[in-house]
């Protein structure tokens, strides 16, 4: 019964910013994280976080872009900032509980364009 939520997304002018939320319920989370998919092109791992707080990005976001996590709120954010019409893609929450079971979101659309 594990779920997660996510909201934030939306039309962002290139070189703006944009947060992230991914609300998970139902486990104890070990890893959440980020991916994308823009069209026609393959699924890409984009940020990643342990609930000890240590992260990783992909090296297309480096710099541009930070997730973070509320563990008590079982919240994980994604802040982008500097954001590039590349960036342009669906974006999906991950999570891996600590029993080992994996959950995904919806997924939530990011437009960059003036």
């Amino acid at each position: 019964q594990v779920q997660l939520v996510e909201s934030g997304g939306g039309l962002v002018q290139p070189g703006g910013s944009l947060r992230l939320s991914c609300a998970a319920s139902g486990s104890i989370f070990r890893t959440m994280g980020w991916s994308r998919q823009a069209p026609g092109k393959e699924r890409e791992t984009v940020a990643a976080i342990t609930r000890g707080g240590s992260t990783s990005y992909a090296d297309s976001v480096k710099g541009r872009f930070t997730i973070s996590r509320d563990n008590a709120e079982n919240t994980v954010y994604l802040q982008m900032s500097s954001l590039k019409p590349e960036d342009t893609a669906v974006y999906y929450c991950n999570a891996r509980t600590v029993y080992g079971s994996d959950a995904w979101g919806q997924g939530t659309l990011v437009t960059v364009s003036s």
